[in-house]
């Protein structure tokens, strides 16, 4: 049975995994490049059901992910209860002007809200979260009260946002006023984790993306582009902690993500029935003991400023 975590101070609690909607709303990851190879509609509101029904409550999405709010309010227009949703406002624009002008601020953002509200078949968002802030959004009053207010009226739940750089992170935490970050951290690139002792003492629920690196960490993580030959050689590195609790590569990385005491649920992005089913057999409450979290923590890429997916992405080293 799928185990529930507290999120930071929010009084919601969340399955260790949370499903991650981008891959069923747009093509997305490793051999995916058009919609043929994305699930149809009707497999993915299946898939979704199926979720919940195996234990998952926790799912994530954005108004950016194409079909996926679309999809997702298919899906669980009956079950709207049982289940906690993660949204993200529209990437909000960096114009000084447009940010120093609450009014003008507040129609994207509450835009792009109802947007997901009515995508998503729902009146309410648990979780309503900023999408590519930078240090300038992450810290700005306006957009700091404008989150603010859409919680104290009740449409949002929880405020939150998503990182991508430590300091980003940082600042995130230092403001005191976003309930729950959603950063990247996994067996490779390990910098955030220098964080979580923070987010824990301010009551911030951390939700780890990028646990599989964009399938790199799992069987996928093969014969990659030449310009990835060392990340490649370094996988094999963590071959030394496989065992019969640690079977692979996925497992391992999963695992190891969910060995932190402070980390609330797993982002994993799933589009087929066997990712489902197995990331639900990874997440059995029996994870990396103190000497193997040591070790796998020794084991991060030596050169964590390479580890650039937007940038693999745009040379075409992930196809």
């Amino acid at each position: 049975m799928m185990q529930r975590r507290k999120l930071g101070r929010t009084g919601l609690e969340v399955s260790e995994i949370a499903f991650g909607g981008v891959e069923i709303g747009l093509p997305y990851g490793i051999g995916v490049s058009s919609e043929k190879d994305m699930l149809s509609e009707i497999d993915a509101v299946s898939l979704l059901r199926k979720a919940v029904d195996m234990g998952i409550n926790f799912f994530d999405t954005a108004r950016s992910y194409g079909k996926s709010e679309l999809i997702m309010g298919k899906a669980f227009k009956k079950v709207r209860k049982d289940i906690i949703i993660n949204t993200k406002c529209v990437p909000l624009p960096l114009d000084k002007e447009i940010l120093s002008n609450k009014n003008q601020l507040k129609k994207v953002i509450e835009g792009s809200l109802y947007e997901s509200l009515k995508e998503l078949q729902t009146d309410y968002i648990d979780i309503f979260m900023l999408h590519h802030s930078g240090n300038n959004i992450l810290a700005n009053a306006n957009v700091t009260d404008i989150f603010s207010e859409l919680k104290s009226s009740g449409i949002i739940r929880a405020t939150g946002t998503s990182t991508y750089l430590l300091e980003e992170t940082k600042i995130a935490l230092e403001t005191g006023l976003w309930d729950i970050i959603q950063l990247p951290f996994n067996l490779l690139d390990q910098r955030q984790g220098k964080l979580f002792d923070l987010a824990s003492q301010k009551g911030v629920g951390l939700v780890v993306r990028s646990v599989l690196f964009k399938g790199i960490l799992s069987s996928r993580g093969r014969d990659l582009h030449p310009a990835l030959k060392d990340v490649e050689k370094h996988l094999n590195v963590y071959h030394r902690l496989l065992n019969k609790n640690i079977p692979d590569l996925m497992a391992l990385a999963t695992k190891f993500a969910l060995s932190f005491k402070e980390v609330s649920s797993v982002l994993v992005g799933i589009d087929r029935m066997k990712y489902l089913q197995r990331s639900l057999e990874v997440a059995d409450g029996n994870y990396l003991n103190v000497k193997e979290l040591a070790q796998a923590e020794k084991l991060a890429y030596p050169d964590p400023s390479f580890l650039n997916l937007p940038y693999w992405d745009k040379m075409g080293w992930l196809k």
